[in-house]
């Protein structure tokens, strides 16, 4: 799914009034980075200052730090910086313009059982004009029986329990939440589903059953 990440978030740095040009240069925060398979592609952009990437997870922390010593340019001072903490425990910038341009949230709400308290801390951390990008599951009886029978428990894919269905979010949702108090513009949504031997394609409507990418711009 990985490629599909930095698809979506060009899409939405494009939807910009003033999209960004070659020289604009992004600070990304990756919360619940895990392994850093996105912090590190995203380090390895060309456009990327910098990126922060925070789990509170030591033990995957530890697999994604020794990874990134294979590659000198992820160990190029400030270029990718790891850090063992949960949002609520991240530091504030001391002004608004400090935040970062691009906050991502993969695979990661649909786990948090308070995701409205979660999201109010998150927040914060997107500068002005900046992107809270995040991809999760659609409450529906399509993505019950994808990730929880079958995932779960035809396949044994992943864990028992991995999932709990009721704290899956539909994009509906996650839309009035951020458009409450008009901090945000309208946001993006790309549905893709996995296809056999195929991989992740991008789904027209396929928001609405199952996995999609979600991408709203803090306005500014």
């Amino acid at each position: 799914m990985n490629p599909l990440r930095h698809r979506f978030i060009s899409q939405c740095l494009q939807t910009q009034v003033y999209p960004p040009d070659a020289s604009t240069r992004h600070r990304y925060l990756d919360i619940g980075c895990g392994g850093g398979i996105f912090a590190e592609s995203a380090a390895r952009l060309p456009n990327t200052e910098s990126v922060t990437a925070i789990d509170p997870s030591p033990e995957v922390l530890a697999v994604a730090k020794q990874h990134q010593k294979r590659d000198p340019l992820l160990l190029e001072h400030g270029r990718l910086t790891y850090l063992d903490a949960s949002i609520e425990s991240l530091p504030h910038s001391s002004v608004p313009e400090g935040g970062f341009d691009i906050v991502s949230l993969f695979e990661v709400i649909e786990h948090i059982q308070h995701p409205s308290s979660f999201l109010s801390n998150v927040i914060p951390h997107v500068r002005p004009g900046g992107w809270l990008v995040l991809s999760t599951i659609a409450r529906s009886p399509v993505s019950w029986f994808t990730t929880k029978l079958m995932a779960e428990r035809v396949l044994n894919i992943v864990p028992r329990g991995t999932h709990t269905w009721s704290q899956y979010i539909n994009p509906a949702e996650l839309e009035a939440w951020f458009t409450r108090d008009d901090g945000f513009w309208k946001p993006q949504t790309m549905g893709v589903v996995y296809v056999p031997m195929l991989g992740w394609k991008e789904v027209s409507g396929s928001e609405k059953i199952g996995n999609y990418f979600f991408g709203v711009q803090r306005k500014g």
